[in-house]
């Protein structure tokens, strides 16, 4: 016997080359994974098969005069059950949907009929083929089951300056500590959910890494309270203000919530937009084309009795939004003319919403609510999810503010990049590290 390797971009494809090469009479030995799918690459599988010395010509005649051979009666041997030569059932049909399984292939993989080969190896010598392949899947079973404990210990490899003392977390948790960790979500925060976890997950449920995992995800998804969008009742109204650092895309999500509100939602809704934002060229003048555009009226403002004009000339309106001037958080003069429009106005409730970008450090965001928190905080908004890797600093803030996140912007699109706020998909976010776009 000899061994021939064959790598294809799937499982199927590299059975199919085996196939193509040796024929139905070959052996599958093992396939296995050498090299995961990237951006760069494509990934890449490999299929071990084993087939005889014999060269084509002599099996092909060997085939043909067996049909001419004596029997072992002709032969004068006595006929033994035990020692008769046993036909090998070969079926590589079969090894290609188990391997289609491991690559997780939808298509199944139609089983074609069994071929039967024809050794014309002794009895002794098929017998040690058997017991061979026989021991070849036992040592396969044993690394399948040694493969996860591998993993594990593979985890436990931390920086030396890890939060927690060494053998205070089990290694069944180690995994989901890295990714948690590596998010950018703060070290203490981490540690209390891990401690959190401890404490109240049942023995027997660690025994499973995916139960372990759904654990986790369940006290993140706790950690991250939503406000949930609501339908209004008439005479009910809504007045949003969206406020915030510059470049974080206020006027853009304003855009994108306006067209929600007005054309996108099971109800209709009549929706004003009144613009504070005359410092920045040319935001006036964006601002207008998109209310033009969804034929929406707008009401630009520079000075605080201009700013109840504007309220009172939309007053007809279900939904009022507010745009402002983008300031660094720690232009404090900027700010505090923002709460000038809001203590301006004593009549109507105004709801504010923190506009944020989800690739800003922990510590920034931590900067910019606490500058922007004297215009009394109502709700959290967080923008570019599409363009970062690490979510565990949403997680950290909001888990410090306590503030519910009401949105989620994950693209320049408008009005389709922006969907209400969901503790899960934000779960899935920190754990698969990065933000696919849905339309909601």
């Amino acid at each position: 016997m000899k061994l021939m390797t064959f790598t294809a971009p799937t499982p199927a494809q590299a059975l199919k080359a085996a196939q193509q090469e040796c024929g139905e009479d070959a052996l599958v030995v093992s396939t296995k994974q050498i090299r995961k799918k990237s951006l760069s690459q494509t990934a890449l599988y490999e299929v071990v098969v084993a087939i005889e010395d014999t060269p084509p010509e002599k099996r092909k005649k060997s085939k043909t005069v067996r049909a001419k051979e004596p029997s072992f009666q002709e032969k004068g041997v006595k006929k033994d059950p035990q020692n008769v030569h046993e036909d090998v059932l070969v079926n590589i049909s079969k090894a290609a949907k188990e391997i289609s399984e491991i690559a997780n292939i939808s298509t199944p993989v139609r089983e074609r009929p069994k071929v039967k080969v024809e050794v014309e190896e002794d009895v002794g010598a098929s017998f040690d083929k058997r017991m061979e392949m026989e021991e070849l899947k036992d040592i396969k079973g044993e690394l399948l089951k040694l493969s996860d404990k591998i993993k594990l210990i593979q985890n436990m490899v931390w920086e030396e300056k890890k939060p927690l003392q060494p053998g205070v977390i089990p290694p069944e948790f180690a995994e989901i500590y890295r990714i948690a960790k590596n998010s950018g979500m703060d070290a203490v925060h981490l540690d209390e959910i891990m401690r959190l976890t401890l404490e109240h997950m049942p023995l027997q449920m660690r025994s499973s890494t995916k139960t372990v995992r759904r654990y986790f995800k369940t006290l993140l998804r706790k950690m991250v309270p939503i406000r949930i969008e609501r339908e209004l009742v008439p005479p009910q109204k809504r007045i949003l203000m969206l406020v915030g650092p510059t470049g974080v895309g206020k006027t853009t999500t304003l855009a994108k919530l306006a067209a929600r509100y007005a054309y996108m939602m099971d109800k209709k809704y009549k929706v004003g937009i009144i613009t504070l934002d005359t410092y920045r060229i040319g935001a006036v003048e964006q601002l207008m084309q998109y209310a033009k555009m969804m034929r929406i009226g707008i009401e630009a403002v520079v000075d605080p009795p201009e700013f109840l004009t504007a309220l009172q000339a939309l007053r007809h309106m279900d939904i009022i939004l507010i745009d402002t001037v983008g300031s660094s958080q720690y232009d404090k003069q900027k700010i505090e003319k923002l709460q000038q429009f809001l203590s301006s106005n004593t009549d109507v409730g105004i709801d504010v919403s923190l506009v944020m970008g989800a690739p800003t450090k922990l510590e920034d965001l931590r900067a910019i609510y606490n500058n922007f928190s004297i215009l009394g905080i109502d709700t959290l908004i967080f923008t570019k999810l599409d363009e970062t890797r690490g979510f565990g600093n949403i997680f950290s803030l909001v888990y410090e503010t306590e503030k519910p996140v009401s949105y989620l912007s994950i693209g320049q699109e408008v009005p389709d990049d922006l969907m209400c706020a969901d503790s899960d998909y934000l779960v899935e976010c920190l754990m698969e590290a990065k933000a696919e776009k849905e339309r909601r």
